[in-house]
């Protein structure tokens, strides 16, 4: 799979940045240890692609097996990164997901392990942006809509809503097909009528 080694234009940071450039660095850092497999999306990536709002932990995807947790967790302590609950290693066997956290900022990590034909389109669409004094890769605003529609909460419709109108000109084509990919899978039938509607 090749790298995306594209740039886009430095968005502006949300305010609250600057608390989590650490965490961020040390995120992306571990991040770029496994051939830059990974992206992080959530909150940040929506502040970031949309409009600047709260958040307090992150989230990330990275292409990696079940049989790499250990060497994760191993390059993961080394960039101050740990485990925030007992038999991490196990639950993320299970549920695909570490829970970790920087250690010296206190802050929550999610660490999804992607495994999805549509994780790993995300990641090889990625793009590399320039936040401040570091650099994130993250996914694009259509590939970060799809990830917000099928969480489909009131702050990812928000989040929605803020990056269509900070992106006119969306593949409105990739966003219908995933969502009404997803929609079928999670058994809910209309997910691309509500966020068709939020374009």
């Amino acid at each position: 799979m090749g790298k995306a080694k594209r740039k886009s234009d430095q968005p502006p940071a949300p305010e609250d940045l600057t608390l989590l450039l650490a965490p961020l660095q040390a995120l992306q850092n571990l991040l770029s240890e496994f051939d830059d497999q990974g992206v992080i999306i959530g909150g940040i990536a929506a502040s970031l692609l949309g409009t600047p709002r709260y958040t307090v932990d992150l989230d990330a995807v990275l292409l990696i097996s079940i049989a790499d947790i250990p060497r994760l967790l191993q390059v993961a302590s080394m960039r101050g990164i740990e485990p925030r609950i007992p038999d991490a290693e196990a639950f993320a066997r299970k549920n695909r997901v570490l829970l970790l956290q920087h250690v010296a900022s206190g802050t929550d990590i999610d660490l999804s392990l992607g495994i999805l034909p549509f994780e790993f389109e995300m990641v090889e669409r990625s793009s590399v942006i320039e936040v401040g004094p570091i650099k994130l890769r993250l996914p694009t605003p259509e590939d970060l809509i799809i990830l917000k529609a099928v969480a489909h909460r009131p702050k990812d419709m928000a989040d929605i809503q803020a990056i269509a109108d900070s992106h006119p000109g969306l593949d409105q084509v990739r966003i219908r097909f995933w969502v009404e990919q997803f929609g079928a899978a999670l058994d809910t039938p209309d997910l691309w009528d509500t966020i068709s509607r939020l374009l």
